[in-house]
């Protein structure tokens, strides 16, 4: 008879049998058990510290511990970090589901095909804080590319509201110290500083001018690019990301809503459709730091390259970070694994973005989701 495993003790347990099995996937079966070592004195990892991991069995052990016998399954992570036996019931077989903790809506998308592989609430919308600057980037590099201008034209940055701006030091991170910066400038600070005001400069030079009146004809420009794009989840109030809350104080405020509103579905989507457009947006969203105007750039991706979630298998090279009170952590992450097409992955309202950005990233990977 299988019993239910009596409680780990300093009396250890016996090997009663023992036999081989397929390498076979497990995950767990409820947020009970742990994996412990062949005589059950020491408990080696609480399964409910790993709820993503699939346990590989090969070897199917009857312990003895008293009267009591239990089946046992000899196991080992994916990574092999750890090993050891889990009672049977406490598996269930199949690899391991993802489930994103804190991420109020995520998706993993095939930039190549537009396939979402893995969702989380992907078409309700939410605020999304400077992930709103791929919008405002894509129109920079539009009007770059069909028009006159080029990325040494000069954009007017004198309006008082876009000086205090960046003087501040809940919204700045790059001051306007001239009246004039080139577009590449612009989109730099915008794009690895996220600074707000180089981005509602940029728009209101893509509208032709260099005050509010312009930013409100952006404004509208960005929404006709969602619609153009069948975005139906996507609307904007801001170039930036900045609630109006936030904007009202710098003379930026509109009607519309308190903030960009938009999917994570579609915040992929306007990814894929920049970096497919431009991929050379991808050399500056590469870079871990840059010097503007003898100012620090620095780009707060922590899954790049000597940051501390980056792990080299991912080949992650952008995109873009935000957060606002409102919006919480948000990250847009995107990488291209030798033999995969590009992966988008979205993360909004999040609390902790990058674990739970390479997690997802990782799970598409290891299943072949693309």
């Amino acid at each position: 008879m299988t019993l239910k495993p009596a409680a780990a003790s300093a009396a250890s347990y016996s090997v009663s049998s023992s036999t081989n099995m397929a390498k076979t996937a497990y995950h767990r079966s409820s947020s009970k058990g742990a994996v412990y070592n062949i005589s059950h004195t020491k408990k080696l990892a609480n399964l409910s510290s790993y709820p993503n991991t699939t346990w590989y069995a090969t070897k199917q052990v009857t312990l003895k511990h008293g009267s009591t016998k239990a089946v046992y399954y000899a196991v080992k992570n994916g990574a092999g970090t750890i090993s050891g036996y889990v009672w049977h019931s406490y598996l269930t077989k199949g690899q391991a589901p993802l489930s994103l903790k804190y991420a109020r809506s995520a998706v993993a998308m095939n930039a190549k095909t537009d396939k979402v592989v893995w969702s989380k609430n992907a078409n309700t919308p939410r605020p999304i804080a400077s992930i709103s600057k791929l919008m405002t980037l894509y129109l920079v590099e539009q009007k770059v590319t069909n028009t006159g201008s080029t990325w040494d034209s000069k954009v007017t940055t004198s309006y008082s509201g876009l000086k205090r701006m960046g003087a501040s030091s809940t919204y700045g991170g790059f001051k306007f110290n001239h009246n004039t910066y080139t577009v590449r400038q612009l989109y730099q600070a915008a794009l690895i500083e996220s600074s707000n005001n180089a981005a509602i400069a940029l728009g209101q030079w893509v509208a032709g001018g260099s005050t509010p009146s312009a930013n409100h004809q952006f404004i509208g420009m960005m929404n006709a690019q969602a619609k153009k794009w069948h975005l139906g989840n996507a609307s904007f109030v801001s170039a930036n990301g900045m609630e109006q809350s936030a904007l009202r104080g710098y003379g930026y405020s509109m009607s519309g809503g308190n903030a960009n509103m938009v999917s994570a579905k579609d915040v992929a989507l306007i990814a894929k459709h920049l970096i497919t457009d431009y991929p050379s947006v991808l050399s500056d969203s590469s870079r871990g730091s840059m010097r503007v105007d003898g100012q620090l750039l620095y780009n707060y991706n922590n899954l790049l390259p000597g940051r501390r979630y980056y792990d080299s298998s991912l080949k992650v090279d952008g995109l873009k970070t935000g957060f606002t009170n409102l919006a919480g952590y948000c990250f847009v992450g995107t990488g291209q694994k030798s033999g995969h097409d590009r992966l988008i992955t979205v993360v909004l309202h999040d609390e902790d973005e990058f674990t739970e950005t390479r997690s997802l990233m990782q799970y598409v990977y290891a299943r072949n989701l693309i």
